[in-house]
């Protein structure tokens, strides 16, 4: 039997919007490389309805992220854990492709990756005992305060750490009940396209996290301005299209992490800390008359 050459079926990666995999409505893809130059994929290129598609699906599933309890939401990041790990060996090749990074350092990333997120489950049920507490205050009350979650953030991931710096930005804000528009690094998108694949098969509620690919300095101004919002992390994008977020971000009172340009120069591998936990959370203090 005689072998006949046959062509290579070349992915053209889609969004991933309310537990489903839509292509852009608007029809555009772009190209992604390998670290090498090398032609890998198409992916989808996000538009204006896209996001706002996204944003829809994300306040839609934000009511009921929140009121689970926060044991439960541990036990669901928990298990995205076990299925990127699961799929380590894909990671790893993501990784290498988008990094252009050896194995040995691939594999030292996806490891970092795994137990990032599940730094960020083990949070869950202890992160308001951290933050919040009873206050003494000067009268016969109990005054309680203890964190809620923002609402609906808009992420814009690391453009260099396409994984690590991935789950860095996502984790927290899911962690604390807040639900996520993430928007992956623009050139290195595969590692985010796997992750929504392992979400879309993990316990995670449709809508709670939706991934964008796509530029992040087309997509950030009408998520800037887009009034169901409630806060931007601004990790990856750069200096001058973070000050005009800022700026757009005033008009509806939006939450801004981080504040300042020389924080989002984070080192992904060191230690994460609580930071990212506390940027998307609001206190909330009730007060109660003692013996009654």
């Amino acid at each position: 039997m005689t072998t006949k050459p046959r062509l290579s079926v070349m992915k053209t990666y889609k969004l991933y919007v309310d537990g489903k995999f839509p292509r852009s409505e608007s029809g555009r893809t772009y190209e992604v490389y390998d670290g090498k130059g090398t032609f890998v994929a198409n992916a989808a290129k996000a538009s204006r309805k896209d996001a706002r598609d996204a944003v829809v699906a994300a306040r839609k599933a934000q009511s009921g992220w929140a009121g689970a309890t926060a044991y439960n939401r541990g036990q669901i990041l928990y298990r995205v854990a076990e299925m990127i790990e699961g799929r380590r060996a894909q990671f790893v090749d993501d990784v290498r492709t988008a990094e252009g990074a050896t194995a040995p350092a691939a594999n030292r990333i996806v490891d970092a990756a795994i137990d990032r997120w599940v730094w960020y489950a083990g949070w869950t049920d202890k992160f308001s005992q951290v933050v919040g507490g009873a206050n003494p205050v000067a009268g016969p009350y109990f005054n309680l305060s203890t964190p809620e979650p923002t609402g609906v953030v808009v992420a814009f991931a690391p453009q260099g750490s396409s994984l690590l710096g991935l789950v860095s930005v996502i984790a927290p804000i899911i962690a604390t009940g807040n639900s996520v528009v993430a928007v992956s690094s623009y050139a290195r998108p595969l590692p985010a396209i796997t992750l929504a694949e392992v979400v879309a098969t993990s316990d995670v509620p449709s809508g709670v996290v939706n991934l964008l690919t796509g530029d992040a300095a087309e997509i950030g101004p009408w998520m800037a301005d887009h009034a169901d919002v409630n806060a931007l992390d601004l990790t990856g994008v750069d200096a001058d299209v973070a000050t005009d977020l800022q700026i757009r971000s005033a008009q509806t009172l939006k939450r801004v992490f981080p504040a300042r340009s020389s924080d989002r120069d984070t080192d992904f591998e060191g230690d994460p800390g609580t930071a990212r936990l506390a940027a998307f959370v609001e206190t909330k203090t009730v007060w109660h008359p003692i013996g009654t």
